[in-house]
């Protein structure tokens, strides 16, 4: 089966690939500019100027070196989690030019003003220890060459396969081709509702695709592992795959809380401590066939220092069969062991999975990934289950010209969109009040979802609302961009700070404290959130509620939840121009994030030129309440 669409389809991805590529490249390449340097030490992906504090070794008995670099406290976001990739870099002696040094480090452990950094050897020492002395050293993240190089391979052998399953599930997933669903007595699960039953039951069912489409709070994990453990009925081994190593991680400890054997495929620097258990190189280690092998190794590196007698190569001829026996035998005990392999999706492509397949993928968190990356997964099983929600945050694409020709919709939307047959929607959500959910509900999912009886009526207190609009649209507050093109509000983060004091204060401070009620106070620009977290930090009355308050970008909420959330809307101009809140996915990321309160501060008369905002802020005169922003001399 061969149709052209298809095929088209996924060469199209392959060359906006090429344009991401590039695009990064040349992105990377001009913040590297001597221009762009000063200035950058806060920035999530450049650390310059870096002081090089000491000199030590890991557990795996390679050179870390510790650099510290200048916090102010304020970092909203980092990139420089554990394993990945970084390059040191230094000026020229005239000043002139940045130079690069010829080798890559990765990150060992990373803490806000501190990075551990994996060097590849005694030369990179000898390197940096030369130039240390004479130059400010900077950090940067290097670009991944082997995700582009994954993809890239993934899509050619998708288009070109000759393979007759994974031909029929290409045309089933992005061509004409109708998915099969299988007849077969239908599961229960008591604790499960109607809509996440009904979900487990066309995993099992489906021969090609299934989606488990789960928006805010609908329980979309704890469906997914119950289908999961009901295809391992049926099947030995299934591949869970994700986006991302926390979102791999989240799935495979809920699966192994369940006592399902996981077996953690991956860079150990990039799991959590409770997955390091389930890592393939823990399990490896702990085999009881490892101490001969370790014997048999530190044999032969010592023979080869040196020169031996014929009757000794002989024998260490003989170790080295030995050795690839038992190499063998420990890497397939480790896979007949386990019933589930979780890995990235770029992580599938690792050489241990090389001549592994599977019967059945699960890919969660599908919306945040890249097709092209989801096809390298894909490639390595007979059908897929899809699992995520294309109403939240998309994938990352930085090349504008890509992202609008395609690479940013998502297989999950493509999908979603040819085969409505495929798709599961859970309707049930067990963490918002019925007013928080309402609105998202009719506009993101045509008004299926209900609230569970334990969290519809469910209040900070009975005399509160659930609702609040406070409205700047007669303050005259204005908006400003900063030198990093991000907006900022200076007068609304005050109100903002005012508000959620004013707000404590009428609840009750003592008992929210006593109850742990906890904050999420949201904005979309993180020159708005920086602020904000200045101005908390200047206030002794936010120290009675250390860790109850939290600030952050709409993207470092995905996935959390709190008790209010305050949402600093930040545009404020006579145009009705919103930027950024036109992608109307992440306002609604941060509106299901609130489980018992939301508050939202804006200028209603910018926002309400879009239709989403204008209809948003008419139901919150309806079903809350909008007040009028007072300045005061604290807060003007």
């Amino acid at each position: 089966m061969n149709d052209n669409s298809s095929i088209s389809h996924l060469a199209l991805l392959d060359e906006l690939l090429d344009k991401e590529a590039a695009f990064e490249a040349a992105a990377y390449r001009r913040s590297l500019a001597v221009d762009n340097i000063s200035g950058r030490v806060c920035e999530p992906d450049c650390k310059y100027p870096v002081a090089i504090s000491g000199w030590g070794y890991n557990a795996l008995n390679q050179i870390i070196m510790t650099v510290t670099y200048g916090s102010d406290g304020e970092e909203l976001e980092n990139d420089f989690e554990p394993g990945k990739a970084v390059s040191l870099f230094h000026l020229s002696p005239d000043g002139s030019q940045v130079v690069e040094m010829p080798f890559t480090c990765f990150v060992d452990t990373f803490k806000e003003g501190v990075i551990q950094i994996q060097l590849p050897g005694r030369q990179a020492l000898s390197a940096i220890s030369d130039r240390a002395s004479n130059a400010l050293l900077g950090v940067r993240l290097a670009i991944d060459g082997t995700s582009y190089r994954v993809m890239h391979e993934a899509l050619q052998k998708v288009m070109h396969t000759a393979d007759e399953k994974l031909s029929r599930l290409r045309e089933t997933l992005i061509g004409p081709a109708h998915p099969r669903f299988r007849q077969l007595p239908p599961v229960q699960f008591p604790w499960l509702n109607e809509t996440q039953n009904m979900a487990v039951r066309k995993v099992v069912a489906a021969m090609d695709v299934a989606i488990v489409h789960g928006p805010p709070g609908t329980g979309k994990t704890t469906t997914l592992v119950e289908a999961i453990i009901e295809t391992l009925q049926r099947e030995t081994q299934v591949l869970v795959c994700a986006p991302s190593n926390a979102a791999v991680d989240w799935i495979s400890e809920q699966l192994s809380r369940r006592s399902v054997n996981v077996l953690r495929i991956g860079n150990p620097l990039k799991m959590t401590d409770e997955m390091l258990e389930c890592s393939y190189e823990r399990r490896y280690a702990a085999h009881p066939d490892y101490p001969e092998l370790w014997n048999i190794r530190r044999t032969l590196r010592e023979a080869s220092e040196g020169k031996t007698s014929r009757a000794r190569q002989e024998q260490l001829r003989r170790m080295r069969k030995r050795q690839m026996e038992l190499e063998i035998k420990i890497n397939a005990d480790l896979f007949e062991q386990a019933r589930v392999v979780s890995c990235t999706l770029i992580g599938s492509a690792y050489h241990i999975l090389e001549h592994h397949h599977f019967a059945t993928l699960f890919i969660d968190e599908a919306a945040q990934a890249l097709e092209p990356a989801c096809w390298a997964a894909i490639a390595k099983a007979d059908r897929v289950v899809l699992s995520g929600d294309h109403c939240q945050l998309p994938p990352t694409v930085k090349c504008y010209e890509a992202a609008r020709a395609g690479l940013s919709q998502t297989l999950m939307q493509r999908v979603v969109k040819s085969k409505p047959e495929c798709v599961t929607l859970l309707t049930v959500q067990y963490r918002m009040h019925r007013d928080i959910m309402d609105f998202p509900s009719k506009w993101f999912y045509h008004g299926a979802l209900t609230a569970a009886p334990e969290v519809a009526d469910r209040l900070v207190s009975l005399m509160d609302t659930p609702l609040t609009w406070i409205d700047t649209a007669h303050c005259g507050f204005g908006e400003k961009q900063n030198k990093s093109m991000s907006r900022l509000n200076a007068d609304e983060a005050k109100l903002v700070v005012h508000a959620v004091r004013d707000y404590v204060e009428s609840m009750g401070l003592e008992r929210l404290v006593a109850d742990r009620v906890d904050f999420g106070i949201i904005s979309p620009y993180r020159a708005q959130v920086r602020m904000m977290r200045r101005l908390l930090k200047m206030q002794r009355f936010y120290r009675r509620m250390r860790g109850q308050v939290a600030v952050n970008t709409v993207d470092g909420f995905q996935g959390q939840e709190r008790d209010v959330i305050v949402i600093s809307m930040v545009r404020d101009n006579e145009n009705g121009e919103i930027g950024f809140l036109g992608d109307l996915r992440r306002m609604n990321v941060a509106i299901t994030r609130a489980r018992m309160k939301l508050i939202i501060i804006g200028n209603s008369e910018t926002v309400a030129h879009h239709p989403f905002y204008a209809r948003l802020f008419e139901f919150f005169s309806q079903r809350g309440e909008v007040v009028e922003a007072v300045l005061d001399e604290d807060n003007a």
